[in-house]
């Protein structure tokens, strides 16, 4: 994938895809951050596609999606008999990725543990597979993810700041939808055409006002929600203008009520979703696809901020005092 693959022509999506042309051949590392779902694996893909090492393999990990106790073994293999399970030898992420880019994606959910044996895999580009002592040595670029302040995790003790300054060689922040929305029509005209060939439709327009509505929407889910919201507008679309339920997007639009924080307004946004899903996590309709998330990265969410369907009607009941003094 080269940055001409990648969508936008706003000044700060622009400022970011020379920051891609800049760092792509240095080879060295390099710390994506930004929301969830403003496409930091396509910048990392983009990076790797015009490095030297685009001949080589791009590997993906997702450090969220992998339980802890596996995610080891992942990143650096494992001989035979190494923990139960462990039947025959296996080759890690590291290894896999020799002489080309290994995509480390939500660095942040990194256990703590893990964390010196990652950074000396990266200074030193060694390591040994869980259960031997001989060192593998390979040649792998790091390009991590996080849509995480790692500053502060690493304040809370949560992070190395070792790791974090191994990482943050060469930073790049994503800019979220709500501030390149020069950017929404190309992109949904882009959605719309793809999501139209997939589903062997013929849609020629979008009307002004549904162009109008997903403008003026702020996006939380960034991209991802964006891209699942023109898909599902496809499908239910008859005929050759597309049918969006443009509805959905003003009932969701504007500050939450009482939230006072950020972590707030996130969890009483995922919150409403769930409550729209009738608690379904998973699945095509579920909510982590209207939230433009995976099913585990959502999950974790979920843990981190407390969000259970028996706790969301003390959340609630909490929001609605916060309102009700703010009013008074």
């Amino acid at each position: 994938m080269s940055t001409s693959e990648l969508i936008g022509s706003s000044p700060k999506f622009t400022a970011v895809l020379q920051h891609v042309e800049t760092v792509a051949p240095a080879d060295c590392t390099v710390l994506i951050q930004g929301e969830t779902g403003t496409g930091k694996e396509l910048i990392a893909k983009a990076i790797h596609e015009a490095s030297a090492r685009r001949h080589h393999k791009f590997v993906a990990v997702n450090c969220a999606a992998i339980p802890a106790t596996l995610l080891e073994s992942e990143l650096f293999g494992c001989e035979r008999g190494a923990f139960t399970g462990a039947v025959t030898p296996r080759m890690g992420r590291f290894q896999a990725a020799d002489r080309g880019t290994l995509f480390l994606d939500e660095i942040g959910e990194l256990p703590i543990e893990l964390q010196p044996k990652l950074l000396r895999a990266i200074q030193e580009q060694a390591f040994e597979r869980l259960g031997s002592s001989q060192t593998t040595r390979v040649d792998v670029r790091i390009v991590a993810a996080t849509n995480q302040n790692l500053e502060d995790l690493t304040a809370e003790r949560r992070f190395r700041i070792d790791l974090y300054y191994r990482l943050n060689v060469f930073p790049i922040t994503l800019p979220p939808l709500r501030e390149r929305t020069d950017d929404i029509p190309v992109l949904v005209d882009h959605f719309v055409r793809t999501s139209a060939r997939r589903y062997s439709k013929s849609i020629a327009c979008v009307p002004d006002k549904v162009m109008t509505a997903l403008v003026d929407y702020n996006w939380p889910g960034n991209i991802r929600e964006l891209q699942n919201f023109i898909e599902r507008s496809v499908i239910l679309t008859k005929g050759a203008e597309l049918q969006a339920p443009v509805g959905e997007l003003v009932n969701r639009r504007g500050p939450i009520p009482g939230a006072r924080t950020l972590a707030d307004a996130e969890r009483a946004h995922i919150i409403s979703v769930l409550r729209e899903t009738n608690w379904t996590v998973g699945g095509r309709n579920g909510a982590a696809a209207r939230l433009g998330l995976v099913r585990t990265t959502l999950i974790a969410k979920m843990r981190k901020l407390g969000i259970s369907r028996d706790t969301a009607e003390h959340w609630s009941g909490h929001l609605d005092s916060r309102e009700h003094e703010l009013a008074s």
